[in-house]
């Protein structure tokens, strides 16, 4: 695969928007998304001996790395250009202190933004980004 590959929760709230304002702003249509419920995404993993999904974590596949947590939303901004990849200067920060803000966010998504039932089906127009 050679687009960036984003699993998401794909029946949390804030994960769902996440995406959505991905897809409405990567305008080069490179990052691909796979809901973390799926089997490709449960095989993907599986493949790269990552025995189970980080559950409070979005994972980023890109050029045969993972990202998760602060690095992998800071690489996707970066992979989105102007003006989204400036954030990217936030990597300098020691990831133990953008993680610990990350979690932070993470542990609360459900509460704070909620969740669905069931993952997201994509729009017909979109369809082909998601796995």
């Amino acid at each position: 695969m050679n687009s960036p590959l984003l699993i998401f929760d794909g029946v949390c709230n804030l994960c769902n928007s996440s995406v959505a304002f991905i897809i409405r702003h990567d305008e080069k249509k490179r990052i691909r998304f796979s809901p973390s419920q799926s089997e490709f995404s449960k095989k993907l993993l599986a493949q790269k001996n990552i025995t189970s999904f980080y559950s409070s974590s979005v994972i980023l596949f890109h050029n045969n790395k993972f990202y998760t947590k602060s690095s992998a939303v800071l690489h996707i901004a970066k992979l989105m250009g102007w003006p989204f990849k400036i954030l990217f200067i936030f990597i300098v920060i020691p990831y133990p202190i953008r993680d610990f803000i990350y979690k932070m966010i993470a542990r609360n998504r459900y509460k704070w933004f909620g969740k669905k039932d069931k993952c997201m089906v994509p729009s017909e127009e979109v369809r082909e980004r998601f796995f």
